[in-house]
């Protein structure tokens, strides 16, 4: 057994939760015999003493934002304690393992399953053999006492209240393709499914913490809807006052929509989807496995079921054209999406990762750029430089609202102002919205990368 502080895990950014990514592999730490220290970079400083503890620095990466945090603070890491081992962790780490180990970044890179393989790095501080693992895990209950509060992350905003919000995954992987995903490379349409029990512990403590609202942060829900509808069952018996979201394709909410009534009766406040595009070619070169007409239908099941249904998009893409990215933003005032949009959506633009299947697609190799080693991603350029122009004016225009706490419409109607003007077009009306309006329930953190 080894002493509390030999092994460090540091979670960089998760959207506004309680990482989840430090939390499993601290229990399976535990479980093992060690008694690893804890950190979190999104709400707490860096803390040089822990750092000079470690012998062993595990760096959760699961997003592309916790990733370009993790270098600059794995650079802390070395320079406060030269002799720790730093393993990074996380579908980013698997995507970017040969930069992160070659520039000194890391000393071995996990992804995938990878609990038991932390735990083995732990026992012999070496490298702990293949970088991906998808053997099936033994879970245990999440390790949470040692990360802050949940007061300290994002909160759900319902009807004008705040409440505290939990997370927990029912499942990991997907069985899907989509060649944008970074999961995918990992799991290679593959996913494991959480014991319902460990689930319903997990979400246990966190309402004994306080928590009021739970996020099922699976990459989708219903990759297994027989598991996800006993685990919304079994959650509604024991807390019946309590809420969730989930997260799942328009596909499966189509192929699914019996249930959908049910899930908002056991406490479903809404789901996210990844609907991306209109556009049913770009939706086609994604291999999303949906259309436009699905997405209008999965707007209209969703609603008639009583769930709000948040769809996420990615703006820019090497195939938007300035009438497209005009009709969307059309389609989302149609639609009265504005403020089941987060703004920061406005300007997404695709990233491409090294790894990425995207890189595979004829369609996306003429349109590519350098790779861009220390920015974890390949370059692309739009064949219209006003797309591309549009886009850093949208970014830019998004951001600054962020800071002045924006109205989301006003954002909305400024976006598309912009979207007008780059088109040679007059301004659309405003889109009209009260400011005083009865709002969705959301989170507090808004969706990005």
């Amino acid at each position: 057994m080894t002493g509390a502080g030999e092994i460090l895990l540091i979670a960089c950014y998760e959207l506004g939760h309680q990482p989840l990514s430090v939390a499993w592999p601290a229990a399976f730490l535990e479980r093992a015999g060690y008694h690893p220290a804890v950190m979190d970079l999104s709400v707490e400083p860096f803390d040089a003493d822990k750092v000079r503890r470690a012998r062993l620095v595990a760096m959760a990466v699961p997003m592309h934002t916790a990733l370009r945090l993790g270098v600059a603070a794995a650079a802390r890491v070395r320079a406060a304690n030269p002799d720790a081992h730093i393993c990074f962790y996380g579908h980013y780490a698997a995507l970017n393992g040969e930069y992160l180990t070659s520039h000194g970044h890391a000393d071995s890179v996990l992804a995938g399953e990878l609990e038991d393989a932390l735990v083995a790095l732990a026992r012999r501080r070496a490298d702990p053999g293949p970088r991906v693992s998808l053997a099936k895990l033994d879970f245990p209950v999440p390790a949470r006492t040692a990360l802050p509060a949940l007061k300290k992350y994002a909160h759900l905003d319902r009807e004008g209240a705040p409440h505290l919000v939990g997370y927990v995954e029912a499942s990991r992987g997907c069985k899907h393709g989509c060649r944008h995903c970074p999961i995918p490379p990992v799991y290679g349409r593959r996913f494991f499914v959480v014991p319902r029990e460990v689930v319903l512990a997990d979400v246990r403590q966190q309402v004994a913490a306080g928590a009021a609202h739970v996020t099922f942060g699976d990459p989708d829900f219903l990759n297994g809807p027989r598991h996800a509808l006993a685990v919304a069952r079994a959650l509604h018996a024991e807390f019946p006052a309590l809420t969730f979201d989930f997260t799942a394709k328009i596909e499966h909410l189509l192929d699914q929509r019996a249930h959908l009534a049910e899930l908002a009766a056991l406490g479903a406040l809404f789901v996210v989807s990844a609907a991306e595009s209109l556009d049913d070619a770009v939706l086609a070169l994604l291999d999303k496995g949906h259309t436009r007409a699905d997405i209008e239908e999965a707007l209209a099941v969703t609603r008639a079921a009583g769930l709000s249904l948040r769809p996420t998009w990615v703006a820019f893409t090497p195939w938007t054209t300035l009438e497209g990215y005009r009709e969307w933003l059309d389609f989302i005032a149609d639609e009265r999406l504005v403020d089941a949009t987060e703004p920061v959506q406005y300007a997404l633009r695709l990233l491409v990762p090294p790894g990425s299947w995207l890189l595979d697609q004829p369609a996306m190799r003429h349109h590519l750029g350098r790779l861009v080693p220390d920015g974890f991603h390949h370059e692309w350029s739009h064949p219209d430089p006003r797309v591309d122009a549009l886009a850093a004016e949208v970014g830019a225009a998004v951001a600054a609202a962020a800071d002045r706490r924006e109205d989301a419409a006003l954002t909305f109607d400024r976006v598309r102002a912009l979207a007008a003007a780059a088109a040679g077009a007059p301004a659309p009306a405003p889109v009209g919205l009260a400011p005083d309006r009865r709002r969705p329930p959301r989170l507090s953190e808004p969706w990005f990368c």
